[in-house]
């Protein structure tokens, strides 16, 4: 068994809907890296650990200052609003599948306006797209 990805709470959200986008260009290889490996035919088995600190898609985001952020009030209320909305807190283990389980149990679409509010790639609408596609195809 491999270690866990850790995540944030809000980055199960930007998993779901990344295309290619980030804030740097280490940034997105990264991001890529470990979405490629979540959307794997044995990606729904990929276990995942809940955490309120740097995760792994934070390690090259050029505002990370060591364990936080330098946007740490604006993440720590998406991260609150996500940990409460898909019922996971720190230190909660799943495995992708089950995360996806759960999005789509939990977050319907058109929620993303309130549950994302203040993030910077809400309006390119790509998250709100792959929650559609999760609800319509479950993949």
């Amino acid at each position: 068994m491999t270690d866990p990805i850790t995540f944030r709470p809000h980055h199960f959200l930007c998993a779901l809907g990344f295309e290619g986008k980030g804030y740097s260009d280490s940034f997105t290889a990264n991001m890529a890296q470990i979405v490629d490996r979540l959307r794997a035919p044995d990606g729904d088995d990929v276990l995942i650990e809940v955490t309120v600190q740097a995760d792994h898609i934070c390690a090259p985001c050029p505002h990370r200052m060591g364990q936080s952020c330098a946007k740490a009030a604006k993440i720590a209320v998406l991260d609150q609003r996500h940990a409460t909305a898909l019922g996971v807190q720190d230190g909660t283990r799943l495995t992708w599948g089950d995360a996806k389980a759960r999005v789509r149990a939990r977050v319907a679409p058109g929620d993303l306006g309130s549950l994302c509010a203040g993030c910077t790639w809400l309006s390119l609408g790509l998250c709100e797209a792959a929650l559609a596609r999760l609800h319509d195809t479950g993949a």
